[in-house]
């Protein structure tokens, strides 16, 4: 588990923007048997592969504390039923924080639905899930995390999506790594589990690159730097357009899980 000790180093690495001429400088793949994953096109493009239950994936060499992350995806085209997709950063320990991206997989011709998280000490159930405006399959699309003390956006194609503030808890102290990963999850993933994966149809592949950090170090003029800045007007109108036309759960208005009201962070705006 990362300490406060060893932020300094981390947080160097968010002084400039950084994206590296070649992901193998950034990432390493972490187990995934046969499927495994795969490095082309000199180190331009991650494949992951999904095949027989057997997933794949990979983290970042470095570990971050605030910024902006972005990555391009092209998520797993026709059959993709019981697959998840990811794109999210992670503290070490087993009580860890996490901020969740995650794509689940459907059947051929259905939209992808959007599910989103946030951890903190091991707790998530923070959960928000959005249908997409666009098929992800045919072209990379941009999925950036905003990470600061303040808040955390999540942002597609640079249209927000959904913002939590600070509230208690918040994952404001510790590291955190980037990973992607391509794993099973039919017992959950698509239509709530009812539909499972038919692993005759693999192996799955889906595909990374374009890795973007951006510093949230403010200016000695004490601004923010323009990836880290408030949402605007415009983008709280543009939001507020994905949340009521394409959000499809709110665990904050979930009121047969939460029979005596919300959480308390539910409050504030777009939790």
């Amino acid at each position: 588990m990362a300490s406060g000790l060893r932020m300094a180093a981390p947080l160097l690495l968010l002084w400039l923007a950084a994206a590296s001429g070649s992901l193998y400088d950034d990432f390493d793949f972490v187990g995934g048997g046969d499927a495994g994953g795969r490095m082309l096109d000199n180190g331009q493009l991650i494949a992951l592969s999904l095949s027989n239950g057997r997933g794949s994936s990979f983290h970042s060499k470095k570990e971050y504390l605030f910024g902006r992350f972005s990555m391009q995806l092209k998520l797993i085209p026709g059959y993709s039923a019981g697959t998840v997709t990811t794109f999210y950063l992670q503290s070490g320990g087993t009580a860890r924080d996490e901020i969740d991206f995650e794509f689940l997989g459907n059947l051929s011709g259905e939209p992808y639905v959007v599910h989103t998280n946030i951890y903190v000490m091991g707790e998530g159930e923070r959960e928000q899930q959005f249908y997409l405006w666009f098929d992800p399959t045919k072209a990379f699309h941009t999925y950036s995390l905003l990470w600061t003390p303040r808040h955390i956006l999540f942002f597609v194609d640079g249209t927000p999506i959904r913002e939590f503030e600070r509230a208690a808890p918040f994952p404001a102290g510790r590291v955190m790594r980037i990973w992607g990963t391509l794993w099973a999850a039919q017992e959950w993933a698509t239509r709530g589990g009812r539909v499972h994966t038919d692993w005759s149809k693999g192996p799955f592949t889906a595909y990374y690159r374009n890795f973007l950090v951006e510093s949230c170090r403010r200016s000695p003029g004490g601004a923010a730097t323009a990836a880290c800045r408030e949402l605007d007007a415009a983008g709280r109108r543009r939001m507020t357009w994905v949340r009521r036309k394409y959000m499809i759960y709110n665990y904050c208005t979930d009121v047969g899980r939460f029979p005596r009201g919300p959480p308390p962070e539910c409050h504030r705006r777009h939790h």
